[in-house]
């Protein structure tokens, strides 16, 4: 005999601890099983796009740390270059190299924390975490020899970087770059196996490939669903051109395929950085930015840029009355999009499944509610 029940919607939030208490679910279940969800996202209104236009182009640099504050330097990176192709500034060759250095430090160390929160979402408790820790604790202690930061790092530059790479800095990135691939095996042995694991993730909160280009996902989340999308080498920037890479995809496109896609782009940023090292080496030393005025004014005009950040497309569009601010400043936060698929991974699932589905994402508020 069939059981009537009857829908029950349940607010899941705004307190999850890795979105600051600014994110809720409102999840409708018929029994246990999601037959409905919505993200309401909105709480944090930083007005990020609108300080822009109250700030010359240099200043306004800072205030990109603090969208997606897991990988800064991306969110610095992205911007100076929407700045710089809008101007026509050409970079030295230098500050190319030591940009696609820091980005791929920034890749590493935001697939570490993405991981390490996965699986601790999934009940790994803290231990896998701090495995993840100990390798960023690394990439931490390089950016702040770099430019003394560890989170917000305002290191970036209209026409290239604040400065040249220390003297020390080199040999402390060849060791890290040494040692990595023996962590991420590390990783492997321990995780990619695990039945608990496995159980959990594999088949679950599937992304078709048509849901997820519908979606405009991007990223991991989108490479996980089988579309080789990567903006590297869709929309080339920087010298990556010149650089050997290849870009990893999924099968299936769950929450499995989103964990194991990162650890396998981490070893593809460590290749990256193994020849950015030896391509920097081979560069005279100090010129490390372009001859630009304190003062940029852009021509009238419009433009939109984007880079691959360890999240998905990074995009900004500004809009230049020759002024030295932008007249108009939108960013596009991959985080947004990304999370707008969660209804389409989660329905049919119950809600264990949905916290790993989420934490499967990626997601940083401080880029969802710019």
């Amino acid at each position: 005999m069939a059981i009537r029940t009857q829908p029950v919607s349940i607010n899941i939030g705004p307190q999850h601890p890795s979105t600051h208490g600014v994110f809720r679910l409102r999840v409708t279940f018929d029994g246990e099983v999601i037959i409905g969800l919505e993200p309401i996202f909105g709480y944090l209104h930083r007005g990020k796009e609108k300080l822009a236009e109250a700030r010359t182009y240099t200043q306004f640099i800072p205030i990109t740390d603090r969208a997606d504050y897991l990988a800064s330097m991306s969110n610095n990176w992205g911007y100076c270059l929407a700045v710089e192709r809008l101007a026509g500034i050409e970079l030295p060759e230098r500050a190319e190299y030591i940009r696609v250095l820091v980005g791929e430090m920034m890749r590493i160390s935001n697939h570490l924390m993405a991981v390490g929160f996965f699986l601790n979402d999934c009940g790994a408790f803290f231990t896998p975490l701090l495995y993840m820790y100990r390798e960023r604790e690394k990439l931490l202690d390089l950016f702040d020899m770099l430019c003394g930061q560890r989170l917000n790092y305002n290191y970036m530059r209209i026409g290239g970087v604040s400065q040249d790479l220390p003297v020390e800095f080199l040999p402390a990135l060849k060791k890290f770059v040494q040692e990595m691939p023996g962590y991420i095996d590390e990783y492997e042995q321990l995780l990619t196996t695990n039945e608990i694991l496995l159980a959990r993730s594999k088949g679950v909160g599937v992304l078709s490939p048509e849901q997820a280009v519908n979606a405009s996902v991007s990223g991991p989340v989108l490479r996980a669903c089988g579309v080789e999308w990567d903006i590297r080498r869709a929309d080339p920037y920087s010298i990556y051109p010149q650089l050997e890479f290849d870009i990893p995809t999924g099968i299936q496109g769950d929450t499995y395929d989103r964990f194991y896609l990162r650890i396998q782009e981490m070893r593809q940023s460590v290749r990256i950085l193994q020849q950015a090292i030896t391509g920097i080496e081979q560069l005279p030393h100090g010129v490390y930015r372009a001859h630009v005025l304190s003062l940029v004014r852009p021509p009238k005009g419009e433009v939109y840029s984007r880079i691959e950040s360890p999240k998905g497309e990074l995009g900004y569009y500004i809009v230049s009355d020759g002024g030295v601010s932008p007249w108009r400043c939108r960013m596009r936060g991959p985080s947004q999009l990304n999370l707008t698929a969660l209804r389409d991974m989660v329905l049919g699932w119950k809600l264990a499944d949905l916290i790993i589905i989420l934490g499967s994402i990626d997601i940083v508020m401080g880029e969802v509610d710019r």
